[in-house]
Protein backbone atom coordinates (compact mmCIF):
# COMPACT_ATOMS: atom_id res chain seq x y z
CA UNK A 1 0.00 0.00 0.00
CA UNK A 2 1.40 3.46 -0.95
CA UNK A 3 2.04 6.22 1.61
CA UNK A 4 -0.85 8.21 0.17
CA UNK A 5 -3.16 5.22 0.48
CA UNK A 6 -2.11 4.64 4.08
CA UNK A 7 -2.74 8.29 4.93
CA UNK A 8 -6.11 8.20 3.22
CA UNK A 9 -7.07 5.10 5.17
CA UNK A 10 -5.88 6.62 8.45
CA UNK A 11 -7.70 9.90 8.16
CA UNK A 12 -10.84 8.44 6.66
CA UNK A 13 -11.22 6.20 9.69
CA UNK A 14 -10.38 9.16 11.94
CA UNK A 15 -13.29 11.22 10.61
CA UNK A 16 -14.76 11.77 14.04
CA UNK A 17 -18.00 13.25 12.94
CA UNK A 18 -19.22 10.04 11.41
CA UNK A 19 -22.19 8.92 13.47
CA UNK A 20 -20.90 5.35 13.54
CA UNK A 21 -17.22 4.53 13.01
CA UNK A 22 -17.30 1.04 14.47
CA UNK A 23 -20.16 -1.36 13.82
CA UNK A 24 -20.53 -4.91 14.96
CA UNK A 25 -23.47 -7.24 15.03
CA UNK A 26 -25.47 -6.74 18.25
CA UNK A 27 -22.98 -4.06 19.36
CA UNK A 28 -23.84 -0.49 20.30
CA UNK A 29 -21.30 2.11 19.20
CA UNK A 30 -20.32 4.84 21.63
CA UNK A 31 -18.03 7.83 22.06
CA UNK A 32 -15.91 7.79 25.20
CA UNK A 33 -14.07 10.81 26.60
CA UNK A 34 -11.71 10.50 29.54
CA UNK A 35 -8.16 9.79 30.64
CA UNK A 36 -6.03 6.66 30.36
CA UNK A 37 -5.88 4.91 33.73
CA UNK A 38 -3.79 1.88 32.73
CA UNK A 39 -2.44 0.18 29.61
CA UNK A 40 -2.31 -3.61 29.33
CA UNK A 41 -1.06 -5.92 26.63
CA UNK A 42 -4.43 -6.06 24.87
CA UNK A 43 -6.62 -3.59 26.75
CA UNK A 44 -6.75 -0.04 28.06
CA UNK A 45 -8.54 1.20 31.18
CA UNK A 46 -10.14 4.63 30.72
CA UNK A 47 -11.60 6.81 33.46
CA UNK A 48 -14.47 8.52 31.68
CA UNK A 49 -15.55 12.12 32.13
CA UNK A 50 -18.61 10.72 33.91
CA UNK A 51 -16.34 9.11 36.51
CA UNK A 52 -16.69 5.50 35.36
CA UNK A 53 -13.80 3.14 34.72
CA UNK A 54 -14.08 1.19 31.48
CA UNK A 55 -11.81 -1.53 30.15
CA UNK A 56 -11.52 -1.29 26.36
CA UNK A 57 -10.29 -4.26 24.36
CA UNK A 58 -7.61 -3.62 21.73
CA UNK A 59 -7.14 -5.68 18.58
CA UNK A 60 -5.50 -5.50 15.18
CA UNK A 61 -8.38 -3.40 13.87
CA UNK A 62 -7.95 -0.66 16.51
CA UNK A 63 -6.61 2.56 15.00
CA UNK A 64 -4.76 5.45 16.65
CA UNK A 65 -4.16 9.12 15.97
CA UNK A 66 -3.16 12.20 17.94
CA UNK A 67 -4.04 15.85 17.60
CA UNK A 68 -1.82 18.79 16.72
CA UNK A 69 -2.75 22.38 17.54
CA UNK A 70 -3.28 24.85 14.69
CA UNK A 71 -3.75 28.61 14.59
CA UNK A 72 -7.22 30.00 13.97
CA UNK A 73 -5.82 31.41 10.72
CA UNK A 74 -5.44 27.81 9.48
CA UNK A 75 -9.17 27.79 8.79
CA UNK A 76 -9.33 29.18 5.27
CA UNK A 77 -11.72 29.32 2.37
CA UNK A 78 -11.68 25.87 0.81
CA UNK A 79 -10.67 24.04 4.00
CA UNK A 80 -12.62 20.91 4.84
CA UNK A 81 -13.37 20.96 8.56
CA UNK A 82 -15.31 19.22 11.28
CA UNK A 83 -16.70 21.41 14.05
CA UNK A 84 -18.76 20.66 17.12
CA UNK A 85 -21.06 23.55 17.97
CA UNK A 86 -23.65 24.74 20.44
CA UNK A 87 -26.78 26.81 19.73
CA UNK A 88 -26.66 30.55 20.44
CA UNK A 89 -29.40 32.77 21.81
CA UNK A 90 -30.05 34.27 18.37
CA UNK A 91 -30.52 30.88 16.72
CA UNK A 92 -26.99 30.54 15.34
CA UNK A 93 -24.25 28.03 16.09
CA UNK A 94 -21.05 28.76 18.02
CA UNK A 95 -18.09 26.41 17.55
CA UNK A 96 -16.80 24.45 20.51
CA UNK A 97 -13.83 23.07 18.57
CA UNK A 98 -12.61 22.77 14.99
CA UNK A 99 -10.73 19.96 13.24
CA UNK A 100 -9.05 20.95 9.99
CA UNK A 101 -8.89 17.74 7.98
CA UNK A 102 -5.83 16.90 5.89
CA UNK A 103 -6.54 17.10 2.18
CA UNK A 104 -6.50 13.29 1.96
CA UNK A 105 -9.59 13.19 4.21
CA UNK A 106 -11.68 15.76 2.34
CA UNK A 107 -15.34 14.73 2.38
CA UNK A 108 -15.08 12.44 5.41
CA UNK A 109 -18.32 12.33 7.39
CA UNK A 110 -19.79 15.21 5.42
CA UNK A 111 -23.03 16.50 6.92
CA UNK A 112 -24.66 18.18 9.92
CA UNK A 113 -26.02 16.09 12.78
CA UNK A 114 -26.41 15.74 16.54
CA UNK A 115 -23.28 15.38 18.68
CA UNK A 116 -22.69 14.58 22.33
CA UNK A 117 -19.87 16.89 23.40
CA UNK A 118 -22.45 18.97 25.28
CA UNK A 119 -26.22 18.62 25.61
CA UNK A 120 -27.80 20.00 22.45
CA UNK A 121 -24.52 20.17 20.55
CA UNK A 122 -24.10 19.40 16.86
CA UNK A 123 -21.34 18.31 14.49
CA UNK A 124 -20.79 19.75 11.03
CA UNK A 125 -18.30 18.34 8.53
CA UNK A 126 -18.20 20.66 5.56
CA UNK A 127 -16.16 22.84 3.21
CA UNK A 128 -15.48 26.43 4.20
CA UNK A 129 -17.00 28.56 1.45
CA UNK A 130 -16.43 31.96 3.08
CA UNK A 131 -14.48 33.39 6.03
CA UNK A 132 -15.06 36.71 7.79
CA UNK A 133 -12.37 37.62 10.33
CA UNK A 134 -13.03 39.87 13.31
CA UNK A 135 -11.68 40.78 16.73
CA UNK A 136 -13.79 38.08 18.39
CA UNK A 137 -12.78 35.27 16.01
CA UNK A 138 -14.05 34.14 12.64
CA UNK A 139 -17.47 33.70 11.07
CA UNK A 140 -17.56 30.75 8.68
CA UNK A 141 -19.99 29.85 5.96
CA UNK A 142 -19.90 26.12 5.38
CA UNK A 143 -21.22 24.06 2.48
CA UNK A 144 -22.20 20.39 2.69
CA UNK A 145 -24.38 18.23 0.46
CA UNK A 146 -25.75 21.28 -1.37
CA UNK A 147 -26.65 23.07 1.87
CA UNK A 148 -25.16 26.09 3.64
CA UNK A 149 -24.71 26.79 7.33
CA UNK A 150 -22.99 29.57 9.31
CA UNK A 151 -20.76 28.91 12.30
CA UNK A 152 -19.25 31.47 14.67
CA UNK A 153 -15.72 30.51 15.80
CA UNK A 154 -14.49 32.39 18.90
CA UNK A 155 -10.77 33.14 18.92
CA UNK A 156 -10.16 30.94 21.98
CA UNK A 157 -11.74 27.79 20.50
CA UNK A 158 -9.35 24.81 20.09
CA UNK A 159 -8.31 24.25 16.47
CA UNK A 160 -6.51 20.99 15.67
CA UNK A 161 -5.65 18.51 12.96
CA UNK A 162 -4.95 14.78 13.08
CA UNK A 163 -1.47 13.23 13.09
CA UNK A 164 -0.61 9.51 13.04
CA UNK A 165 -0.07 7.67 16.32
CA UNK A 166 0.41 4.10 17.59
CA UNK A 167 -0.61 2.08 20.62
CA UNK A 168 2.73 3.03 22.18
CA UNK A 169 1.46 6.60 22.43
CA UNK A 170 -1.16 5.53 24.99
CA UNK A 171 0.15 6.49 28.43
CA UNK A 172 -1.58 6.75 31.82
CA UNK A 173 -2.86 10.25 32.48
CA UNK A 174 -3.32 11.25 28.85
CA UNK A 175 -6.69 12.50 27.66
CA UNK A 176 -8.34 10.39 24.97
CA UNK A 177 -11.40 10.36 22.74
CA UNK A 178 -12.45 6.85 21.85
CA UNK A 179 -14.99 5.42 19.45
CA UNK A 180 -15.86 1.93 20.68
CA UNK A 181 -18.47 -0.78 20.26
CA UNK A 182 -20.23 -2.44 23.17
CA UNK A 183 -21.57 -5.97 23.37
CA UNK A 184 -23.01 -6.73 26.78
CA UNK A 185 -20.44 -5.54 29.30
CA UNK A 186 -17.53 -5.77 26.87
CA UNK A 187 -16.12 -2.75 25.01
CA UNK A 188 -13.94 -2.96 21.90
CA UNK A 189 -11.96 0.12 20.90
CA UNK A 190 -12.18 1.02 17.23
CA UNK A 191 -10.41 4.39 17.29
CA UNK A 192 -8.28 6.25 19.83
CA UNK A 193 -7.50 9.94 19.49
CA UNK A 194 -4.73 10.66 21.98
CA UNK A 195 -3.42 13.78 23.71
CA UNK A 196 0.03 14.79 22.50
CA UNK A 197 2.40 17.50 23.75
CA UNK A 198 -0.33 18.85 25.98
CA UNK A 199 -2.87 19.15 23.14
CA UNK A 200 -6.02 17.28 24.17
CA UNK A 201 -8.68 15.91 21.81
CA UNK A 202 -11.29 18.69 21.94
CA UNK A 203 -14.09 16.80 20.23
Amino acid sequence: MSSRSRLLSLFAVAALALPVLVQAQNAAPGRIRGTVAAVGSNSVDVLTREGKKLTLELNDATRYSSVKALELASIKQGSFIGTAGKPTANGGIEALEVVVFPEEARGSGEGHYDWDLLPGSSMTNATVSAVVSGNAGRDLELTYQGKNIKIQVPKDVPVVTFVPATVQDLKPGLTVFVVASRSGEEWKAGRFVIEKDGVKPPM
